[in-house]
This record gives structure tokens, sequence and C-alpha cells, in this order.
């Protein structure tokens, strides 16, 4: 029976190709779901023979270790070249949507120490 390997709900495509060219590479036999045309499903990557859902999982494990490596290698290069951007730059850079966020992270906090707040009174 089939297994899913990868729900392909917000995976950049550069990650989904590397993940079939190594499943390829390895020889697994994998197919793919077509995402569904009113985006209830995304698709996805599925194994074939469920013998082999281990030995997917360890290579896949390997290569998401080296991707977050190359990621956060990447980050760190950006932020010591003063590339990566800071909070108070995107702060300016989309100042209502900040304003938005804020005002119901408030809207929560009231909702939720509200009953406490009120309790003894």
């Amino acid at each position: 029976m089939a297994r899913l390997l990868l729900n392909l709900r917000h995976v950049p495509e550069d990650e989904a190709d590397d993940i079939r060219a190594l499943l390829d590479r390895h020889g697994f036999a994998y197919f793919e779901t077509p995402p569904n045309r009113w985006g209830i499903s995304v698709g996805g990557i599925w194994l074939r023979d469920e013998e082999d859902f281990e030995a997917v999982q360890t290579v896949l494990a390997r290569y998401q270790a080296e991707r977050a490596e190359r990621a956060r290698a990447a980050y760190a290069a950006d932020r010591r070249a003063g590339r990566a951007e800071t909070l108070l730059q995107r702060l300016r850079r989309d100042p209502l949507r900040s304003l938005a966020l804020l005002a119901a992270v408030a809207l929560v906090l009231y909702l939720t120490l509200m009953p406490f707040l009120t309790l003894g009174g």
C-alpha cells in the first residue's frame, strides 16, 4: 500500500524537485497526486512500496538535515553581510499588517485574561 512521503502544501518547488531527484537517484518507486482544482488538496509525493518506507525516511531525514544546514549558513552569511531583514525593517515595510497583528494579539490576550482578572470582583 502506498504511503505519503511529502504533502506539497507550502513546499517550495526547488525542495520538491530535490526530493524527486533524490528518490530517483536511490531507485525508490513513487508517484505524485496533483493538486485539487479548488485548493482543498495540494497534492503529494507517495511511496509505492511500503517496505521501502524506513529506508526512504532515513534518506529524507539526511536530506532535510543538509538542507537546514545550508539554510542556516545562508542566513548567517546574510546577517554578516547586512542583507537579513530585521524586525524593525519588517515593521517599517508593512506597518498596517504589523498593527493588525498587534491588535489581534492584544484581543486574544484580553479575551484569555479577562475572566481571571474579573474573578474576584
